[in-house]
Order: structure tokens, then sequence, then C-alpha cells
């Protein structure tokens, strides 16, 4: 029998920007339920095991749920479905799905962002998902093949006819999120209400400009991939090769590497990457936490973050990162360590902008500054 969890480390509620939608500060991610259409993948969960770790997510006070159409080809929805089934307390959940990739290679028209895609997706999301509506309906990806102004739309009917109460994007660059922000605002419906990105300690591309955007505009960011697809979990070294996990799968074939998973060969070589870890791990001694459990926390104590997705192979996975939650926080001090170690490479212009602008911080213009106060 799982241990019980006492009050202060049970997580704590956020509002998303300026939705007025309040969810778990972490969220469950469905990517690992189901194993139609991910059979190459290791690490996907049964139905029954999905359900337990849901169950255990509840257990610790979270209500934020997310998932996407294309996991597992629909199985990952029809799993969460099943289980909002059984606990008939839809109302206690916020449940978010996506729509943008391919759900039927022979159907040219079973993709992207336009009417009529989205209007057929959002129907077969309900049905899998046992629900008349869904929380917040994400844009999976930006799609060049539609003018955003019909995907808005689009989005907007889905709201005035009660399937959809919020909409969220992901995967965007800085001037797309702006331009969602913009066309919104000309269309007088409501804007985008998050952002969904990879955001962790070792890609903060997002705070270059999507993420000002997202603070300026009271837009919520939820990082997806907190860990690095496992990297930052502490496990493992640059002198062993893995064979553990999804990260042992890449490293067992290159070929597999992608931005959330990239090749061992390149990991093991990138000094930044082991100086990242090792100051997790010098902070998490001092507090008695993991490697893991700073790496969330560092998140969870960013401005612009209300909720960081979480995946879970294993229950003992889900209590080990349900530990940053609540109940500690690192130092001010601290957060510089790791904002330091783990600082992006500037471009031009962000280093010529970043540089010409030291004494012009204004305290009154706090929107320009993703941190972490």
């Amino acid at each position: 029998m799982a241990a019980a969890i006492a009050d202060e480390q049970r997580v704590v509620y956020n509002f998303i920007g300026k939705s007025g939608l309040r969810v778990s500060n972490i969220c469950l991610g469905t990517l690992t339920f189901g194993s139609e259409g991910t059979t190459s993948r290791p690490g996907q969960n049964t139905e029954e095991y999905a359900h337990k770790v849901l169950n255990r997510f509840v257990e610790w006070g979270g209500n934020f749920i997310d998932t996407a159409n294309v996991y597992a080809t629909g199985k990952s929805e029809e799993i969460v479905g099943s289980w909002l089934q059984a606990k008939n307390e839809r109302d206690r959940y916020v449940v978010a799905t996506k729509v943008r990739f391919n759900m039927d290679p022979s159907n040219a028209n079973q993709i992207g962002l336009g009417r009529r895609h989205i209007t057929q997706a959002i129907e077969d999301s309900l049905r899998r998902l046992h629900t008349d509506y869904v929380d917040i309906y994400q844009m999976h990806c930006w799609d060049h093949g539609v003018p955003v102004e019909e995907t808005l739309r689009t989005m907007h009917d889905l709201i005035r006819c009660g399937k959809v109460r919020y909409t969220g994007s992901s995967n965007v660059t800085g001037w797309q999120m702006q331009k969602l922000v913009a066309v919104a605002d000309k269309l007088d419906i409501p804007p985008v209400a998050t952002l969904q990105q990879q955001y962790n300690l070792l890609c903060r591309d997002g705070e270059m400009e999507a993420f000002q955007v997202c603070k300026i505009e009271g837009i919520g960011v939820l990082p997806w991939s907190p860990l690095k697809g496992g990297l930052l979990t502490g496990k493992f070294t640059r002198d062993a090769t893995p064979t553990d996990g999804r990260i042992g799968w890449v490293a067992q074939n290159e070929s597999r590497g992608s931005h959330s998973h990239p090749a061992w060969s390149k990991v093991k070589e990138d000094e930044k990457v082991w100086n990242v870890i090792d100051t997790c791990k010098r902070i998490g001694d001092a507090h008695g936490k993991s490697v893991a459990q700073v790496a969330l926390r560092w998140l969870l104590q960013r401005d612009v973050v209300p909720s960081v997705i979480i995946g879970a192979r294993t229950l003992e996975q889900l209590d080990q990162n349900m530990g940053a939650a609540n109940g500690w926080a690192m130092t001010a001090q601290e957060m510089t360590e790791l904002d330091e170690v783990s600082a992006p490479t500037l471009t031009h212009p962000h280093d010529l902008i970043n540089k010409v602008n030291v004494a012009r911080y204004n305290p009154w213009m706090p929107e320009y500054r993703v941190g972490n106060k």
C-alpha cells in the first residue's frame, strides 16, 4: 500500500494566467498511456496500470490531466476517458487535450488546424474522453497551411457551443505566439490561456521571446519534458551508456534522437549537461531532495509557470516527482546558481539587447523580465 501523503506535501493550486481556472501545480501528462501507435517506445502503460497512476495522482491532490488525440493514436484519450467515466466526478478535474497532428495518413484532411479537421477532431476526442467538454483545447503545433484567423474562429466557435472552455497553444515561436494574441484581439475573441512548450534546465529557448509574450499578456506556460526526457533524473553518468528508459532507448540507436531526447554521443560530451546535473545534486543534498525534484522545483518557482507537466511510468516515479510540489522551496541564491549554470547561449540580437539594457532595469516594467521571483 502506498504511503499516506501529508497535507503540507500535497499540491497547491494556481490560476492559469488570466483565465480564472485553477489547476494543481503538477499536471499529469499521459503520453505513456496506451501502446497503440507507439509500440516501439519503452515504458508505455496498460489501461489498468494507468488508472492506478491517475488514482495516486489524485491522492496527491492533482486535478490537472493533459493528453492529446495523437498520443498512442487515440488510446491515451480512451484510457483517460474510461477513468473519468469510472470516477463519475468530471467536475473535479481539468482535462486538456490537443489537435493538429495526423490521425489517419490515408486521409488528407485528418491533419492540421483547419476548420474541418478541428471540428471533427473535437468530436472524436470528446467521444474517447467520455465527456461533453474539454477544459483546455490546445493547438499542438503551428500550422503553416491554414490562416490563423480560421483556426482561432473555429476554436472560439467550440467555446460558444460549450464543447471547449479555454484554448491553448503549444510548440510555437515568439512571433507565432504574438500573432495568436494579436489576431484574437483583432477578432475580439478570448486569447489563448496557455502555452505548452518544452522547458527545462537544459532547454530554455522559450524565455527569449515566446515566454515574454506570455508574461506580458497573462498567459500561463505549461512546461513539457521538464526532466529532458529523463536526463535530469540524476540516474545517468557520462561514463556509462544508458540502457534503461527512453534515454537508454535513444542511446542504443541514435537515429531515434530528437528535440526532447538528444543523441547520447552529444549528451556525454556536453559539459553544460553535467554541470547542471552536478549543481542540482548539490542543492538537492542540502534539502534532502533528488536531482529530479530540484529540476522540477526550479520550474515551479519560475514566474510564468502555473503548472508543470510530468510523466510517470511507475507509481514510484510519480511519487518521486510529486515530491517537488510543496513543502519546501529553493532559496533565491540557489535559484540564481541554477539560472547561471543552465543559462542559454544568446544569439543576435538577444545578446546585444541584454547587454545594452543591463543599466536600464525599470522595476515598474517587470513584464519584460522572465525570472524566478
